[in-house]
């Protein structure tokens, strides 16, 4: 690879959080699983998902495949809870829970590199961002909303390229979902590394951090 000089971030479960009070608000609250059962789920459901890409719209795919895994958990299989549940995740205002620290990593980080966004969002991820008082740390913001197309498609990748007047070969991309974020980096020809708090991707091969703590120690070695 060329000096990296660009770095793109992903959101969901990279930079944001779920605000899993609010996403789950259809399903009684007494039944809502733990951060643990949580994190559990998205790993059988990444690693699931990442074995047979599914096709269409793949935001939506990923979030009924793990709503149907967990409401079977819960013995609350419901086709009408499943797509609230859906369209509740997919809504970016309910992505708000921001780690400690995080503004801080990327004010360290954008001392080095030139840093944006490319994210599968409906079009308001900006105010999301915003609204978590990180917006103005990044150079650009790349929404699949606003694009048309949706990560892993290379339409998504040469947007946010184009917009940030980046190579791709000087360039890095932070995300969660190997199938997604990985090979979809990958193959617009930027570097890649996964963003792995949930620990999907423990026993893999892949380049991958746990924090932005890990992310700036990666990038210095």
């Amino acid at each position: 690879m060329a000096k990296c000089r660009y770095i793109f971030f992903d959101v969901g479960n990279t930079l944001l959080f779920p605000n899993r009070a609010r996403m789950l608000a259809p399903v009684p609250a007494d039944r809502h699983p733990t951060l643990e059962r949580w994190q559990a789920l998205e790993r059988r459901t990444k690693q699931e998902f990442d074995q047979g890409m599914i096709d269409g719209k793949v935001d939506h795919s990923f979030w009924w495949t793990f709503h149907t895994y967990l409401l079977r958990e819960i013995k609350a299989l419901d086709d009408g809870v499943r797509d609230a549940l859906v369209e509740n995740t997919q809504n970016s205002a309910n992505w708000d829970q921001i780690l400690p620290g995080t503004r801080d990593a990327l004010e360290r980080i954008r001392q080095d590199y030139a840093i944006g966004v490319i994210s599968n969002a409906d079009g308001k991820i900006d105010a999301v961002l915003r609204r978590c008082g990180i917006a103005d740390c990044f150079e650009s913001i790349t929404d699949s909303g606003i694009v048309g197309q949706e990560k892993p498609h290379p339409a998504i990748f040469a947007a946010a390229l184009r917009e940030m007047k980046a190579e791709a070969a000087e360039s890095l991309y932070v995300g969660d979902m190997y199938s997604v974020d990985y090979v979809g980096a990958r193959s617009a020809g930027m570097e890649a590394i996964l963003f792995d708090v949930a620990g999907a991707y423990r026993e893999q091969e892949f380049a991958r951090v746990e924090s932005l703590a890990g992310l700036q120690n990666w990038l210095r070695r």
